[in-house]
């Protein structure tokens, strides 16, 4: 049970997509305000365990899985593309809206991440510990509270470093160091999971 956890936080709480716009959230003083998206992500990863737990490998497979990586990858261009047009007033935050509860939703579930970390727990760790049939659904209910807390902690995080930036050029600079470290993530996982099972 110790590996189950280990695996999943380790997943789910390392940098990605998802956690670099709860920290850019947290650092433009939105972390209350994008609490709907939070869910959305803790909404997809449940959706994706209980998919994952019902069919298994049937679904994304090593054959479907680049797939599934070029839609989220060009998701992830899109809210890069978003966050480079962003214009910041002197008050340090931007012209965004905020993040909504379909962002998180469709960010997540077209995030290779999301289901790299849910199939092999739903497929390998489940069955090892025991865990079958409706017991897990708790099990499920709890790993999607724990993806909630990840891009929620990074915005906390945000929130704390957003306090003692005053000048609003610095809220621009973060606004185009977020947007290409994200166009670097759909970067790496078009390599890793297009290019190479393409053409590799």
């Amino acid at each position: 049970m110790l590996e189950l956890w280990a695996y999943a936080f380790g997943i789910m709480y390392s940098p990605g997509p998802v956690n670099l716009l709860g920290l850019h959230g947290g650092i433009h003083g939105r972390t209350k305000q994008n609490i709907p998206y939070f869910v959305g992500v803790a909404a997809a990863m449940f959706i994706l365990f209980v998919t994952m737990n019902l069919i298994g490998g049937s679904l994304v497979t090593q054959s479907s899985l680049p797939y599934f990586s070029v839609l989220g990858c060009g998701y992830i261009f899109y809210i890069a593309y978003k966050l480079l047009r962003a214009t910041v007033t002197l008050t340090g935050h931007d012209n965004e809206e905020y993040l909504t509860f379909k962002d998180g939703l469709i960010l997540q579930l077209l995030n290779p991440k999301g289901l790299i970390a849910t199939l092999p727990i739903v497929t390998i760790q489940f069955p090892a510990a025991g865990i079958h049939g409706t017991s897990s659904v708790f099990w499920i209910a709890v790993l999607s509270m724990l993806a909630f807390g990840a891009p929620t902690s990074y915005s906390l995080i945000g929130s704390l470093l957003g306090r003692r930036i005053e000048q609003p050029m610095y809220f621009r600079v973060f606004n185009i160091v977020m947007a290409l470290l994200l166009v670097f993530v759909a970067f790496e996982i078009g390599y890793q999971h297009v290019y190479l099972p393409w053409f590799g």
